[in-house]
Order: C-alpha cells, then sequence, then structure tokens
C-alpha cells in the first residue's frame, strides 16, 4: 500500500488493512519506527469491534488519506461529528469554518 516513502507523523490520518483484511481509517496515536509499526485510533472499520480502539499497525500496511474533494455541508455535518468523537480539536475547527464558508456562500 505504501510504495512512496511518505513519512508519516503522529495525527496523520491513515487508512489500512487490519490482520484479518479489515479496512481501518483512523489517526496515527503513536509510532514505533524501530519496529516499523504504528499505533492507529480507529474511527471507521468494516470490523464493528475495533472502531474507537488504538490498534498496532505495520506501517507498510497504512498509507496516508489525501486531501479530500471539495465536501457538500452533509459531508462535513458527518465529518465534524468524527473529529468530535475522536477528539481531533484543530480539524474540528477546520472542518466547522468549512462548513460555516460554505452556508454564508448560499445565503448570497
Amino acid at each position: 500500500m505504501n510504495e512512496e516513502k511518505t513519512i508519516l507523523k503522529t495525527t496523520d490520518w491513515v487508512k489500512g488493512t487490519f490482520i484479518n483484511g479489515e479496512i481501518i481509517i483512523g489517526f496515527i496515536d503513536s509510532m514505533n519506527m524501530v519496529q516499523g509499526a504504528v499505533n492507529v485510533t480507529v474511527a471507521e472499520s468494516d470490523n464493528t469491534a475495533i472502531i474507537g480502539k488504538t490498534v498496532p499497525m505495520d506501517v507498510k500496511k497504512v498509507e496516508i488519506l489525501s486531501q479530500m474533494a471539495p465536501k457538500d455541508p452533509a459531508q462535513l455535518e458527518y465529518l465534524i461529528d468524527l473529529a468530535l468523537q475522536t477528539g481531533d480539536k484543530e480539524w474540528f475547527e477546520e472542518l466547522t469554518e468549512e462548513l460555516n464558508a460554505k452556508k454564508q456562500v448560499h445565503k448570497i
């Protein structure tokens, strides 16, 4: 998954494949580059039992999520809820600002 030499850092949002092939989307909580591992706090997964938990993953099995295309208000509201659930204050503020800007544009 990680063909490029991308530098991972804590708080990066990543997508990866867990032990039994489960897809995981979450953010890097901590890293152990000596062991080639990252601890990912799971925000979404097809394995609902691990959502909200922090799981260790091989660094080769994760990739950084790129900036997404422009989002509509419903998508932004969903992401704001996700930011609240994960405690990502900076992301919450960024998304809220983006949603408010979209609401202002539509009022004009």
